[in-house]
């Protein structure tokens, strides 16, 4: 059965940026550390050096969908039994050569013969029925879980050694699109907890990680696909985009991601489309965000195009709703909500009036580097919803901190919360959006209703023009009845790359940056 499609994206082009530092740019860059490669993994030939954002909070496999530490893991460590290509969406074979349908809950994966894992024990269907019952059935929180999966019910068995059956609950048009997201591991792999430093079939394995420091990934010599270029990849993180940028420029790193027009990245600098849409996540069950016209009026109350414009520079677009054009479900009758600051402290006053407590203050729980001038974005939604008549104040976190907010359960000694979140949807079905982020128990949803649920369930059980329309309900009704987000923009991302290093950015960069797609520029 085909899978739905994705746009297919335009590709990177080159954003011309004056390429000269000025001194703030000097200075930073100056105190950045090195990341002189000879020390960790051979010369500057065999080295790909990348500076990040973030450093990952963990490389766990059944973690790869967040993105800190999905553009780390994915197709580098582990592998999963497909992948999606980016460009069309289509399905493509990884550590499984082929799958069919065998009944309307049953869908069969051939796997691939004379792969193994870095620890050199083989690959086989075994491994494959291990992998997808640690990540959709254990105890141990797998945010590829709730993100991919939801509620869903599936089991896996080894019929022999290249033979997968997969049953589901309920039938599903999409399983082998939900099983790209399953990075593949060992049997021998810890069930009760998370593992930091994991063992995949990927081109790579973990060479050495100092906390805090870099991570160092080898090439895997055992490698079932075509030899990657690199034979190590070195990351280091810098929260400062201005610093990653000079890092490139002044040879310190081959790639730079999250970087800004305002980073002197110069002709290394390349914009491409990142598939994240940005917005603000409404504690909605707490007062005074419980009350439907408070929602309203922050929606009201914040200038897209503005900050689009100023904050974004220009890179992106307002957006009225977090799945993209492109992907199945999207509704293209969503506008962004009009800026409209004198309806906002309107709503507000009416709520007021009733009693409402609208002078609780909000906490804006903003996270560093979850994409440029983060902190910029949160100040300008502080300001227009104080203007608005709301009492906000800003808490930015790293990735850690801000993680235990994210996903349930929830902290519950804070009162009521905006998370600054953004999302992607590179798997192109809304499938992957509705449950985990608008459902009632969904892992990232902080609020849902029983009439949302059902939509979202009949959406999913759907196919075909039917499930367009159903998602594309939902979200209609996510919008005008529900309220729960203020969706701010769909995102482009700009990275600089080397011109030592040849790389071509697609929608999937920013979730999965392929080591494999990187080589010396001839």
């Amino acid at each position: 059965m085909p899978m739905p499609p994705l746009t297919p994206a335009s590709g990177p082009r080159p954003l011309r940026i004056p390429g000269v530092f000025t001194a703030l740019g000097i200075l930073l860059a100056s105190t950045a550390c090195s990341v002189g490669n000879t020390d960790e993994g051979g010369t500057a030939a065999d080295t790909v050096r990348i500076a990040l954002p973030e450093e990952p909070p963990t490389l766990e496999p059944c973690d790869a969908s967040l993105t800190a530490t999905g553009r780390v893991t994915r197709s580098n460590i582990t592998e999963a039994l497909t992948e999606r290509v980016p460009k069309t969406g289509a399905l493509e074979p990884a550590l499984a050569t082929g799958w069919e349908r065998t009944s309307e809950d049953t869908w069969t994966f051939t796997m691939r013969e004379g792969v193994t894992f870095h620890d050199g024990t083989a690959f086989d269907a075994e491994a494959a029925a291990f992998s997808i019952d640690r990540t959709v059935d254990s105890d141990i929180g797998c945010n590829v879980d709730g993100y991919i999966f939801g509620d869903s019910e599936l089991t896996a068995e080894a019929v022999d050694d290249t033979t997968l059956k997969v049953t589901t609950a309920e039938p599903d048009p999409i399983l082998p699109l939900r099983l790209s997201f399953i990075e593949i591991v060992p049997t021998d792999t810890d069930t009760q907890d998370k593992v930091r430093e994991p063992v995949g079939t990927g081109p790579y394995k973990i060479k050495k990680w100092n906390q805090g420091v870099d991570l160092t990934l080898q090439r895997y010599d055992g490698y079932w696909g075509d030899e990657p270029a690199y034979t190590t990849a070195r990351y280091v993180w810098r929260s400062e985009s201005s610093i990653r940028a000079a890092m490139v420029s002044q040879n310190e790193a081959d790639i730079a991601v999250g970087l800004t027009p305002q980073d002197s990245a110069g002709d290394s600098a390349v914009e491409y489309p990142n598939n994240e849409t940005s917005y603000m996540r409404m504690d909605a069950g707490k007062e005074p965000l419980d009350d439907i016209r408070v929602r309203r009026a922050i929606n009201y109350a914040i200038d897209k195009e503005g900050l689009v414009a100023s904050v974004f520079s220009g890179l992106g677009e307002p957006a009225g709703q977090i799945v993209p054009e492109g992907v199945t479900g999207h509704n293209d009758k969503i506008e962004p909500w009009p800026y409209d600051p004198e309806k906002a402290k309107e709503l507000i006053d009416e709520a007021r009036a009733d009693d409402v407590p609208v002078d609780t203050t909000i906490t804006i729980i903003g996270r560093n580097g979850i994409y440029p001038k983060a902190s910029e974005a949160t100040e300008v939604v502080q300001r227009s919803l104080i203007d608005a008549g709301l009492s906000v104040e800003v808490k930015m976190l790293d990735v850690n901190a801000w993680m235990e907010y994210l996903l349930r359960p929830f902290p519950s000694d804070i009162g009521p919360t905006l998370l600054q979140a953004q999302h992607g949807n590179q798997a192109g079905d809304a499938a992957f959006t509705m449950e985990q982020i608008y459902g009632s128990e969904g892992a990232q949803s902080s609020y849902g209703t029983d009439k949302l649920d059902s939509m979202i369930d009949k959406a999913e059980n759907a196919q075909d023009e039917k499930r367009q329309q159903a998602f594309a309900d939902a979200l209609a009704y996510q919008n005008d009845e529900v309220v729960r987000d203020a969706v701010l923009a769909h995102m482009t991302g700009v990275m600089a790359i080397s011109p030592e290093v040849s790389y071509s950015p697609n929608s999937a960069t920013n979730d999965e940056l392929r080591l494999r797609a990187m080589q010396p520029a001839e």
